[in-house]
C-alpha cells in the first residue's frame, strides 16, 4: 500500500498553505537572525544606507531607489537595522509570490509551490538576503516583469503592457541592469511569433515609449559615472585576454552552480538518482506546460543568464553582483522540464532535507557570529561593535570641537559604520580615486571638520600611506581598542583615528 507523508499530502491538497508557511517562515527567520546576532550591517549594507541618507539621484553605485528605500526603512524603525532586514525579506516574499503566480498560470498550483520550495535551496534568496541593495530590490521587480509579460503575451491581456512598463520604470530607478533586461525582453518579443503578434497593439507602443523616456536619466548617470564596460573595450580587442575572459566566465558560472547546491540536493533526493530500490514515490500532478510558456520560462532562466554573465565578464566583473535577480526562474525552470507528473521519492528524507536547508544556514550564521571571532580569531564584519564605535568617535569629536560630527573619512568600512550608527548621521568622504560615491567633499571637511579612521597596526596608531596622503597634517590619536562581544582568541579591534578640526567653531546645539 502506498503511503504519502503529511507534508506531501498537504502540498497536493492545499498547496497555497504550503506556499505561505514556507515563505513566511523563511522571512521571519532571516529577520530574527541578523537582528539578534549581527552587531554591524552585513556586506555592503552600510554603504547602501550611507548613500541613501544623501537622497542623491544616482551615484557611482547606480540609480537611487534601493538606497532611498534602505534609508526610509532605517528611519521608520528609529534607526534600528531591523527595518532594513524586514524590507529585504519583503522583497524576497514578493519574488516568491510572483514566481508562484506565474507557475500557477503555466504549470499548475502544485508545481508552482514546488518551484518556490526549490528556491529556498538557492543561497541568494536566503544567506545573502539580509544584505539589502539593488540586487535584492531587482528580484521582485524582475519577477513581476516576467509575470506581466506572460499576462500580456501568453494570456493576450493588453493592459498588462502598462504593468510591464511600470516594472521597468522601477527597475530603471534601481539598477543599470534594467537597460540590458529591457533589450532582452524586446528581443524575445520580436523573435517569438506569438509574442510578436500579441504586441501588435497601441498599448504596447505607448508602454514602450514611456520606458524609453525613463531611460534618459540612466543614460545621464552612465555618462557621468560610467557603467564599467567602457574601460574594458580596448582590452576586449586583444587576443591575449580571450582565455582570461573564458576562465572568468566559467568561474562565474561555477559560482552560480554553487549557489544552487541546496536545490540540487532536493532534486537528487526527489528523483531517486541514487537508484535506491523499493522507495515509495508520491505523484504531484500539474498542468502540461504550454509550448510558449515553456519557451518563455527557459529563455529567461537560461539564455538570459548566459547573456548577462557574458556581459558581466566583458565589463570586468567576475562576482555575483547583478546576477541574483536572474535566478528567480531557476526553480520554475526545473519544474517545467520535469514534466506534467513529478514523482517525489524519499518523502520523509526530502522533508527533512528541505527543513534543514531552511534552518541550518541561519543557525550556522548565528553560530559563526558567536564562535568564529572568539574561537578561531576570525574578524567578521557582522561581529564588529558598530554602535560602540560610532558612539565613541561621535562623542569625542563633539567634545573637542563643540560641533556635531557631520563628516567621517578614512577606511571605507569603518567610515560607513560610523555614518550609519552615529546619532548625528555624518556624511562619508571617500578618496576621489576610490570608485566610491563622493558624499562629502574636501571643502566639507575643511569647513565642518571630520573624524578620520583606520585600522591600527601599531601602538602609535600610524595611519596607512593612502590616508596619510589624503590628510598629510593629520595628528594620530592613541588608538582605541574595542572589545568583542564574546571574549576569546580574537584580538581586540584597534582603530586608529585623528580629528580634522573645522575652520570655524560653533556650539554643538547648532
Amino acid at each position: 500500500m502506498l503511503t504519502v507523508s503529511l507534508p506531501i499530502e498537504i502540498l497536493r491538497t492545499r498547496p497555497s498553505l504550503i506556499f505561505w508557511l514556507a515563505t513566511l517562515a523563511q522571512a521571519l527567520l532571516w529577520v530574527v537572525v541578523p537582528t539578534l546576532f549581527y552587531s554591524a550591517p552585513p556586506g555592503e549594507l552600510a554603504d547602501v544606507i550611507a548613500v541613501g541618507h544623501e537622497l542623491k539621484f544616482g551615484s557611482e553605485l547606480g540609480p537611487p531607489l534601493a538606497f532611498w528605500l534602505a534609508e526610509i526603512a532605517l528611519q521608520v524603525t528609529g534607526g534600528h537595522m531591523i527595518g532594513v532586514y524586514i524590507l529585504s525579506q519583503i522583497c524576497i516574499v514578493a519574488t516568491y509570490w510572483a514566481v508562484y503566480q506565474l507557475g500557477c498560470a503555466t504549470v499548475g498550483e502544485r508545481h508552482a509551490v514546488l518551484a518556490v520550495l526549490l528556491m529556498i535551496g538557492i543561497s541568494v534568496f536566503t544567506i545573502t538576503s539580509p544584505d539589502f541593495g539593488p540586487d535584492i530590490l531587482m528580484m521582485p521587480l524582475w519577477a513581476f516583469a516576467i509575470l506581466h509579460l506572460w499576462r500580456a503575451t501568453g494570456e493576450d491581456k493588453s493592459l498588462y503592457w502598462f504593468a510591464l512598463a511600470v516594472d521597468f520604470w522601477l527597475m530603471l530607478l534601481t539598477s543599470h541592469l534594467a537597460l540590458l533586461l529591457f533589450a532582452v525582453v524586446v528581443g524575445f518579443v520580436l523573435i517569438n511569433p506569438r509574442a510578436r503578434k500579441t504586441a501588435a497593439n497601441p498599448a504596447t507602443g505607448m508602454a514602450a515609449i514611456t520606458v524609453l523616456c525613463m531611460m534618459l536619466p540612466n543614460i545621464v548617470l552612465i555618462r557621468e559615472y560610467g557603467f564599467g564596460l567602457t574601460p574594458n573595450v580596448a582590452r576586449l580587442r586583444s587576443f591575449e585576454v580571450v582565455d582570461q575572459n573564458i576562465i572568468a566566465w566559467l568561474r562565474l558560472l561555477a559560482l552560480i552552480a554553487v549557489a544552487h547546491a541546496g536545490a540540487v540536493i532536493l532534486v537528487v533526493l526527489a528523483c531517486n538518482l541514487s537508484r535506491t530500490r523499493n522507495v515509495e514515490a508520491a505523484a504531484v500532478v500539474g498542468y502540461p506546460a504550454d509550448p510558449y510558456a515553456r519557451n518563455l520560462i527557459l529563455s529567461f532562466a537560461l539564455a538570459l543568464l548566459i547573456v548577462v554573465t557574458s556581459f558581466a565578464v566583458m565589463s570586468g566583473k567576475s562576482d555575483l553582483s547583478g546576477i541574483p535577480p536572474l535566478l528567480v526562474l531557476s526553480g520554475l525552470a526545473i519544474v517545467t522540464v520535469a514534466g506534467e507528473t513529478i514523482m517525489l521519492h524519499h518523502q520523509r528524507l526530502l522533508s527533512i532535507a528541505w527543513i534543514s536547508l531552511l534552518l541550518v544556514p541561519a543557525i550556522l550564521m548565528a553560530a559563526g557570529v558567536l564562535l568564529l571571532p572568539s574561537v578561531f580569531a576570525v574578524d567578521l564584519r557582522t561581529a564588529q561593535p558598530a554602535d560602540e564605535i560610532a558612539r565613541f568617535f561621535t562623542d569625542n569629536f563633539e567634545r573637542r570641537t563643540q560641533r556635531r560630527l557631520e563628516v567621517v573619512a578614512g577606511e571605507p568600512r569603518l567610515a560607513s559604520l560610523v555614518s550609519v550608527a552615529s546619532a548625528s548621521r555624518p556624511r562619508v568622504h571617500h578618496a576621489p580615486d576610490s570608485g566610491r560615491p563622493q558624499l562629502a567633499t574636501r571643502q566639507d571637511i575643511m569647513q565642518k571638520g571630520a573624524v578620520v579612521l583606520w585600522r591600527a597596526t601599531d601602538s602609535a596608531g600610524t595611519p596607512p600611506a593612502d590616508i596619510k596622503a589624503q590628510f598629510p597634517d593629520i595628528v594620530p590619536e592613541v588608538p582605541r581598542a574595542f572589545d568583542r562581544a564574546l571574549p576569546g582568541r580574537a584580538p581586540v579591534l584597534r582603530i586608529g583615528w585623528g580629528v580634522v578640526r573645522p575652520q570655524t567653531t560653533a556650539p554643538a546645539s547648532q
